[in-house]
């Protein structure tokens, strides 16, 4: 986190979520996040942890969903608040079934890893378009709201990679 007492509104929000998907700066303080080491080791952002999967890891089902399910209900989350407060779709989105398929092949993963880093480089680019605009509800809630959804699906993520016997 930054302690520039004049950081814009945006990056401030943008630092939490920065760390929930890049995790935290190597070396440095985190906000939620274990720390990751200065060498950059035991980064627990989502972005890493996906990355330590294989294709058929993240395809098996820990308590009905799959780790690929999560990740991609993640991306569609952050593609959606860009649409919505950029373009104005008001859906209807299909949440239920964003989480499916369950199992992806390996170029699936790949894929699905992409689209995770570009719907977060949306949305970080489309949040600093609003940088120099007044903080409206609509704006903080939908950054606040994609922070939260993110973090809440990190943390869900992070518990199967553990039931699938990896470290977290």
């Amino acid at each position: 986190m930054s302690d520039d007492a004049g950081q814009n509104w945006i990056e401030g929000l943008l630092d939490i979520l920065r760390e929930a998907v890049e995790g935290g700066e190597p070396g440095q303080g985190t906000a939620f996040l274990d720390g990751t080491g200065a060498d950059g080791e035991d980064n627990h952002g989502l972005l890493a942890t996906l990355t330590r999967l294989g294709a058929a890891e993240a395809s098996r089902e820990v308590n009905g969903t799959s780790v690929a399910g999560q990740a991609r209900h993640t991306a569609l989350h952050m593609e959606v608040v860009v649409r919505w407060e950029r373009d104005g779709d008001r859906g209807p989105f299909d949440w239920k079934g964003s989480f499916h398929p369950a199992e992806v092949s390996s170029q699936e993963w790949v894929d699905l890893r992409a689209r995770v880093r570009q719907a977060y480089d949306d949305l970080v680019a489309f949040a600093r378009t609003q940088a120099d605009l007044p903080a409206t509800g609509d704006a903080t809630g939908g950054l606040a709201g994609a922070i939260a959804h993110v973090a809440y699906h990190l943390g869900a993520i992070r518990q199967m990679v553990k039931a699938l016997g990896h470290p977290a």
